[in-house]
């Protein structure tokens, strides 16, 4: 996942009971990553995707994660949509490509198609049972929209009822549970998307879990034009004009993750006005280093940035 994943808690009941619950929930990343990666040769989901047309068998965690995938492409009415993997990779992003040591400059193999049709609706189809089985709707998958947010989530189970409070940081969607180490809430900090050294805002968040969509990393050039991860599924482009990166403060990990990735799709011009319609906790950075928020997430800012 790119990602250090770091677990901060206080054992709410013995301490090798604690370091147990700890090395479980950690155990569930790597899971997840080896089952969901599309960067993973051998990985369950891109065997499924080398043909997206029939059934497959697959692991418990890729059948969980491809159902609340499309639970989310349903409640976001197709802003949150996985099948943009081929979008990705047309801007070379096919590979895990070195983003953590800054901005990337890579040559995508067909750069940004022209004349790409709207993928319809997406209509996967799901069997349970024992051998869990999956039909992905005819088109490959990127879970990259989710993934870590369900692995914060699943991760979490493992943790309730052993720890008495703890903060997992998956490389900035956090969790909160209980109070931190001061005995208030767990305290958060929002990064600067344009590389400053300090935050732009602090939160303090109990029993809530936040996500950040961002630009900062995940950029470089394609066919001469400057190009982003943050698709939108609509046209196959980068989306969210006008905008650096978006917060969201919700109860659940997957839920921060793909409404932050929804409302940054709306760009820097109606992502105010969508975060008041859904009445979503969020901040958001302009491209001009401003950061705005929805009334929603008032209550859970600390501190900001003069």
């Amino acid at each position: 996942m790119a990602s250090d994943i770091v677990v901060h808690g206080r054992p709410g009941t013995g301490l090798g009971a604690a370091r147990h619950a700890v090395d479980a929930a950690l155990a569930v990343f790597t899971t997840v990553d080896a089952t969901c990666s599309r960067f993973r040769p051998d990985s369950p989901l891109v065997h499924m995707n080398t043909r997206p047309d029939r059934w497959h068998v697959v692991p418990a965690p890729l059948y969980r994660a491809l159902r609340e995938a499309h639970r989310a492409y349903e409640r976001t009415k197709g802003r949150f949509d996985p099948r943009i993997l081929q979008d990705l990779e047309d801007l070379g992003y096919d590979r895990s490509l070195p983003f953590e040591e800054g901005p990337v400059r890579t040559r995508g193999p067909g750069g940004l198609r022209s004349g790409r049709r709207p993928p319809g609706k997406w209509r996967p189809r799901f069997r349970g049972g024992p051998r869990p089985q999956v039909h992905p709707g005819g088109a490959p998958i990127d879970l990259g929209g989710i993934g870590k947010g369900l692995a914060v989530r699943w991760a979490a189970e493992e943790l309730d009822g052993v720890l008495g409070s703890y903060l997992i940081d998956a490389g900035g969607d956090c969790l909160c549970r209980g109070p931190g180490t001061t005995g208030r809430a767990w305290r958060v900090g929002v990064e600067d998307p344009r590389g400053g050294d300090g935050p732009l805002a602090v939160l303090e968040l109990a029993d809530l879990a936040c996500a950040t969509s961002s630009v900062r990393l995940r950029r470089w050039t394609a066919g001469g034009r400057a190009v982003h991860h943050l698709i939108d599924p609509r046209t196959g482009r980068p989306g969210g004009h006008g905008l650096l990166s978006v917060t969201v403060v919700d109860p659940d990990p997957a839920e921060a993750e793909v409404l932050s990735k929804s409302l940054f799709l709306a760009g820097g011009a109606m992502v105010g006005t969508e975060a008041r319609r859904r009445n979503v906790a969020a901040s958001w950075v302009t491209v001009d280093g401003t950061m705005s928020e929805s009334p929603r997430i008032a209550p859970y800012v600390l501190w900001r940035s003069a």
